[in-house]
Order: C-alpha cells, then structure tokens, then sequence
C-alpha cells in the first residue's frame, strides 16, 4: 500500500461527504427537525443502558454546560429522558424515549437522494466498479475493527 493510495482516499472522502451528507434529520413521525449534531448525540444513547450527563460530553468534546443545553433541547422535544441512576442516586442518567430510538434507526449519515443523484452521474459500468471499490473498504474496516487493532494503530503502535 503506497502513500499516494492513502492520499486518495482522504481527498475522495470528503468530496463524497461533503455533496451527500445529512445536515438535518427530520422525525418521520412528527416532521420536527434535529440538526445532525442533535442526531450524533442520540446515536452515542442507548434506551436501557443509561448514559451520565459529563461521561457524553467528554466523549463528544465539548463541556458539560453545553452538552446540558443541548439535551435541554432533545428532552424537551421528547427525544431523551434523564432518571437518577439506580446504582448512585447522585447520577443522572441519559436514556432514549421510544422517539429517541426511531431517530436513531432513522439516521442516516449519507442523503440517499443526494448519493442517488451522484450515483446517476456514472455509467452502468463505472457505478459497478464504485461500488465494488466501496464494498471492498467497507469489508476491510470491518475486518480492521472486528481484529480490535484501531486502538493499538491510533495510539503509535502500528508496526
């Protein structure tokens, strides 16, 4: 594997990103609108394993009082509900309502109208072969985060 192979994809991907992404997500059932950020947070929320407040925020990389508006905004649109922890009465938990998970298995990061219109812009036979191509890397992340390596090759230990 050269360097100009790992350059090509890191130019491709956000040209795809950029002209296909999601940047609102509606509520099918409601028609109400979250932003993709709002989306992301429901994605890191689970509706039976409850999730602190300050742990999401360290994980998203912004400050809790940010974080806390933020799922102000997603509780009061019935997305997320906070209840105290049954373990440590001194922790709120974050959970999602049933409206929380329906976004969640709504999500899409990709616009499927976005990537159909690109898609129309090749041929049968160049649509074959960019598909193959995004089958293959596809397999191969998955091989890559099934193997447990990420975190050894993020952290420098790559041999």
């Amino acid at each position: 594997m050269s360097r100009v192979e790992v350059e090509t994809v890191l130019r491709c991907y956000p040209q795809i990103y950029f002209a296909c992404h999601r940047r609102h997500v509606r509520d099918e059932k409601t028609n109400g609108v979250l932003s993709a950020h709002q989306a992301s947070i429901l994605d890191h929320l689970d509706d039976v394993e409850g999730t602190s407040l300050l742990e999401l925020a360290r994980h998203m990389g912004v400050t809790a009082s940010t974080m806390s508006l933020t799922v102000d905004r997603l509780e009061r649109g019935g997305y997320v509900r906070r209840a105290r922890s049954k373990q440590d009465g001194r922790r709120v938990d974050l959970r999602l309502t049933p409206a929380g998970v329906r976004i969640k298995r709504q999500q899409k990061v990709l616009e499927p109208d976005l990537v159909s219109a690109v898609l129309a812009l090749l041929d049968e036979k160049g649509r074959r072969r960019a598909l193959r191509g995004l089958e293959l890397l596809a397999a191969a992340a998955t091989q890559l985060v099934a193997s447990g390596e990420m975190h050894r090759i993020l952290k420098g230990d790559a041999a």
